[in-house]
C-alpha cells in the first residue's frame, strides 16, 4: 500500500460523517443544560441600552455567519454528529421579534448559491466569503427596521492556527465594508462575535455599535442561547476567561508564537493578565474577568483572617430592574520580594444564583495563605527549587473582573516561610532570557534575565528510582476473574505485556461503536481469555466523535465564561450518561492547555489563560463525567500551546513559568477530580518529547501530585532512542517514563502494526526491567477495574 492511499485510509478512519448511527433525536435534559451553557457563556462588551430588545421589534441581520453559523472549531475536538443545531435566524424566529424577510431571504439565496464545502483535514475555511450587500436593500431595510445586528464568525482547529491576516485574524475588506455600511444607515447596530479565538477587536472603536456580544462558538444550541440574550429572556452573565488587548503585538507571546522547531517562552510567569496588569494596563482594549450585564449588581465584602486561613464574605446585591447572576471574583496582589510576581493573581471565584431585583445573596470563599506561594527557580531567596512567600504585604482584592476590584483585607508576612522543598525537574537546556519584574527606583519595570538551566540529568534521578523500586499492591481481585491483579500480571508474556501496553493498532476499533479513536486493553485473544476486556476511547470535548449521533457541547472557552463550575460539573454528568450509552468508555478530554496566544489552534478547546480558571473547570467537568462508570482523560499534558510543527516542536519554559502557569491546571485538575487517565502531548518540552517524559510523568504527575492513574500516548507518538540508555527505544523508552498506553498502539498511522521494541528491551540484560513494564500494566488494570468492576 502506497503512502497516499494510507493516507486516504486513516481520513476514512477518522470521517464520522458517512453513515451517521442512531436515532436523530436530541436528549432533552443534555439540550437544556447546553442552551443554559450556551446563554451563560456569551459576554456582553458593550450595551448603550439597545439590549435587551423590544418586543415586537423589527430586526435586520446581516452577515453570512447568521445561518452558516460556527458552533464549534475544527479537528478531532470539535468534529460531532449532533442531531440538531440552532443558527442566529433560527433562534430569534422563536422570539417575538420580526425579521426583515428581503434581507434575510437575500442572505438564504446566497449561502444556497455559495454551499460550504467540507475541507480535508487541516484546510477548513478559517472564515466564510461574506456576501456584498446592495445599497438600496441596505437603505430600506434601515427605513423598515429597529435595530441592524451584524455577525462575525471565525474558526481555527486541530493543526489549523489562526493567522495574521484578513479572514482570521483581521476582518476581511468584505466584512469591513459591511460594518462601515450598516453603521452608516442604521442608528442602532449590535455586533456579535462568533469565534472560538479571540481576535480583533480594535476596528470596534471606529464605529458606534449600541452593542458588542463575544458569543463564542456556543454549540448545537448557540442560535436560541444568543436569541435568549438578544430579547431579554436571559440576562448576560459571561465573563471574558481572556485578555482582549488593544493589537496581537501587545501580547507579550506576540514575537515568539508559530515557530517550527522551538518556542521560547519568554513571557515567562507572565501570560494574559498577569502581564498587562503587571506592566501594560493600558494595552486592554477588554479585560479578563469582564462582562456586563442588563442589570447592577453591589458587592459588599468582609475580610477575616485567622492563622493563614482567609475567610472572604461577600454580599452580593441585584441592585437593578432585571433578575441576573454575578460572578464574585477573588485576586491577590503579593509583595515583590526578590522573584518578582503579577500584580494581580486569581485565587476564588463563584457565580451566584438567578437573583432577582433586590434580593442578596452571601458568597463565601476560604483559602490558605500557602496557595499564594510562587516558585523559586535560581535561588535567589536563598531556597532553590521551593514554593514559598516572600515576606511582605499579601493585598486581597474582590470585585466583578480583573481592573475593577476593591481592596478587602492585608496579610503582612513578617518573614520569608518556605512552603514545599523540591527538586530542579523539567527546567531548560538550553540558555535564553525570560521576563521578569523587577523594582528600581520604586517603580517595577520589565527586565530580561537568563533562564535556570537544569543541573543534574534526569538519568541520576531514574537511576535512583530503580534503586528503589516500589513494591505493587496487586492483591486485588481482578474483575471477576477470581485471580489477583499480581497474578494476572505474572502471567503475562513479554508479547502479551507488549500488547497491553499498546492499543489494538488503529482507530475505529470493531470491539467499540463506530468512529471510536481506538482500543486498548484486552488488545490481542490470550489478554481477552486472562479477563481483560477491551476498553474504548473517542475523541472530545466538544462532544462524542463517532458515526453516531450526540450532542454537540459549546466551545471550552465558552463553557470557560460561564464561570459556572456547578452548571460545567452537570454537563459533565450528562455527558458521561451519553458516553456509556453509547458504548465508550473513554472520552478524550477535556482539553487544559493555557491559552498562551490568541492565535492558538486549539485555543476553542481548552479553557483559559488564567491557570486557576482552567483548572477548576476541567475538574468539574472530570467529576461530572466520572459519575458515570466512564473516565475523562485530561490533555495534552503539557505545553501543548500551538499547532505549528507540533509533533517536533520544542517548548522551552523555565521550571517557574511550568509549574505556576503551564502544569498547575493539570495539577488542580488531578487533586480534586482525580481523573482515571491523562493524555501526553505531542510536543518537547525543554528538549523532551511528552511521551518519554520521564520527569513530568513521573516524579510531578505521579510522585508529587500523587496521580494514580493512567497515562497515554497522543495518537501516535515520535520513534526515538533513549539518550540515556542504549538499549531502550521507543516503547521501552516511553514505559521507563510510565507512559503507559501507545495509542492507538500502531507505529504510525501507516503501520497499525506495533514495533517490537519493549520486547527487544525486555530481552536484554541492560535493557528494560520487567519490573517497570509490569508497573505499566498494573496500571492499566486498575484503570480498567474502575471502568468495569
Amino acid at each position: 500500500m502506497t503512502n497516499s492511499e494510507n493516507v486516504n485510509e486513516l481520513v476514512q478512519l477518522i470521517n464520522i460523517k458517512d453513515g451517521i448511527l442512531g436515532e436523530r433525536k436530541s436528549r432533552p435534559k443534555m439540550k437544556q443544560l447546553l442552551r443554559e451553557a450556551a446563554g451563560e457563556s456569551i459576554v456582553l462588551l458593550e450595551n448603550d441600552g439597545v439590549l435587551p430588545i423590544k418586543p415586537q421589534s423589527k430586526i435586520a441581520v446581516f452577515g453570512r455567519t447568521q445561518l452558516d453559523y460556527f458552533f464549534v472549531g475544527y479537528g478531532s475536538g470539535g468534529e460531532v454528529n449532533p442531531p440538531e443545531v440552532v443558527n442566529v435566524i433560527d433562534g430569534l424566529k422563536n422570539k417575538s421579534v420580526q425579521l426583515y424577510e428581503p434581507l434575510a431571504e437575500v442572505y438564504e439565496e446566497y449561502v444556497n448559491n455559495h454551499k460550504v464545502k467540507d475541507e480535508i483535514w487541516g484546510q477548513w475555511p478559517r472564515y466564510f466569503e461574506e456576501m456584498s450587500v446592495d445599497d438600496s436593500l441596505m437603505i430600506q431595510a434601515a427605513e423598515q427596521t429597529d435595530v441592524a445586528i451584524i455577525v462575525i464568525g471565525r474558526a481555527a482547529g486541530e493543526d489549523r492556527e489562526n493567522i495574521l491576516e484578513a479572514g482570521s485574524y483581521y476582518l476581511t475588506e468584505k466584512e469591513a465594508v459591511l460594518v462601515e455600511q450598516v453603521t452608516k444607515q442604521f442608528e442602532k447596530v449590535v455586533l456579535v462575535i462568533n469565534s472560538g479565538n479571540v481576535m480583533d477587536l480594535t476596528w470596534t472603536e471606529q464605529y458606534n455599535f449600541s452593542a458588542i456580544l463575544f458569543a463564542w462558538q456556543g454549540g448545537m444550541e448557540s442560535g436560541n442561547a444568543l436569541a435568549d440574550l438578544l430579547v431579554g429572556d436571559v440576562n448576560p452573565s459571561g465573563k471574558l476567561p481572556d485578555t482582549i488587548a488593544r493589537h496581537y503585538e501587545d501580547y507579550p507571546s506576540s514575537e515568539y508564537f508559530g515557530r517550527e522547531d522551538f518556542v521560547e517562552y519568554v513571557e515567562d510567569i507572565f501570560v494574559g493578565y498577569r502581564y498587562f496588569e503587571t506592566f501594560h494596563p493600558e494595552k486592554v482594549l477588554y479585560p479578563f474577568g469582564y462582562g456586563l450585564s442588563y442589570s447592577k449588581f453591589s458587592l459588599d465584602s468582609k475580610c477575616i483572617i485567622e492563622g493563614t486561613k482567609i475567610n472572604i464574605t461577600t454580599n452580593v446585591t441585584n441592585v437593578g430592574k432585571v433578575a441576573g447572576k454575578q460572578t464574585v471574583q477573588v485576586y491577590y496582589h503579593p509583595p515583590q520580594g526578590r522573584l518578582g510576581k503579577s500584580r494581580r493573581n486569581l485565587i476564588r471565584f463563584a457565580k451566584t444564583q438567578l437573583l432577582k431585583p433586590n434580593q442578596s445573596q452571601e458568597v463565601e470563599l476560604t483559602f490558605n495563605l500557602k496557595e499564594l506561594a510562587s516558585y523559586d527557580d535560581t535561588g535567589v531567596t536563598g531556597h532553590p527549587f521551593s514554593y514559598l512567600l516572600e515576606a511582605g504585604d499579601y493585598e486581597f482584592l474582590v470585585g466583578d473582573c480583573v481592573t475593577h476590584l476593591k481592596k478587602v483585607g492585608t496579610y503582612s508576612l513578617k518573614e520569608l516561610t518556605v512552603i514545599e522543598e523540591l527538586s530542579q525537574i523539567s527546567a531548560p537546556n538550553e540558555n535564553f532570557k525570560r521576563l521578569v519584574a523587577e523594582t528600581i527606583d520604586g517603580k517595577l519595570v520589565k527586565s530580561y534575565l537568563p533562564v535556570t538551566r537544569q543541573q543534574i540529568p534526569v538519568k541520576v534521578r531514574i537511576d535512583e528510582h530503580l534503586e528503589s523500586f516500589p513494591e505493587l499492591d496487586g492483591s486485588q481481585y481482578f474483575l471477576n476473574t477470581e485471580q489477583s491483579m499480581q497474578a494476572i500480571i505474572n502471567s503475562l508474556s513479554p508479547i502479551e505485556l507488549d500488547a497491553l501496553t499498546r492499543g489494538e493498532g488503529r482507530m475505529n476499533s470493531s470491539f467499540g461503536p463506530k468512529g471510536n479513536a481506538g482500543m486498548f486493553g484486552g488488545t490481542i485473544e490470550s489478554l481477552r481469555d486472562k479477563g481483560i476486556p477491551p476498553i474504548i476511547t473517542t475523541d472530545g470535548p466538544a462532544g462524542i466523535r463517532l458515526n453516531y449521533y450526540a450532542s454537540l457541547l459549546p466551545c471550552g472557552t465558552a463553557l470557560a465564561s460561564t464561570w459556572n463550575l456547578d452548571l460545567i460539573h452537570r454537563i459533565g454528568k450528562e455527558f458521561g450518561k451519553e458516553l456509556h450509552e453509547l458504548g465508550s468508555d473513554i472520552i478524550l478530554a477535556p482539553g487544559i492547555n493555557i491559552h498562551r496566544n490568541p492565535l492558538g489552534g486549539r485555543n476553542f478547546e481548552y479553557f483559559s489563560e488564567d491557570p486557576y480558571l482552567t483548572g477548576k473547570m476541567a475538574a468539574s467537568y472530570v467529576k461530572g463525567v466520572q459519575t458515570e462508570k466512564v473516565s475523562a482523560c485530561p490533555k495534552h499534558f503539557a505545553c501543548n500551546n500551538q499547532e505549528t510543527n507540533r509533533n517536533y516542536n520544542d517548548s522551552r519554559v523555565s521550571e517557574r513559568a511550568l509549574r505556576e502557569i503551564y502544569l498547575k491546571a493539570f495539577e488542580i485538575c488531578i487533586k480534586e477530580a482525580q481523573p482515571h487517565a491523562i493524555m501526553a502531548a505531542y510536543n518537547k518540552i525543554n528538549g523532551i518529547w511528552a511521551h518519554y517524559h520521564y520527569d513530568l510523568m513521573t516524579e510531578i504527575l505521579r510522585n508529587e501530585w500523587g496521580f494514580q492513574g493512567c497515562v497515554m500516548t497522543d495518537w501516535w507518538m515520535r520513534m526515538s532512542p533513549d539518550p540515556n540508555y542504549e538499549y531502550l527505544e521507543n516503547n521501552a523508552y516511553r514505559i521507563r517514563a510510565q507512559v503507559d498506553i501507545l495509542m492507538p498502539g500502531g507505529h504510525s498511522f501507516e503501520v497499525k502494526e506495533s514495533d517490537d521494541s519493549l520486547i527487544q528491551s525486555l530481552n536484554h540484560p541492560e535493557g528494560i526491567h520487567l519490573k517497570e513494564v509490569q508497573r505499566s500494566a498494573f496500571n492499566i488494570l486498575k484503570l480498567i477495574q474502575k471502568l468495569k468492576g
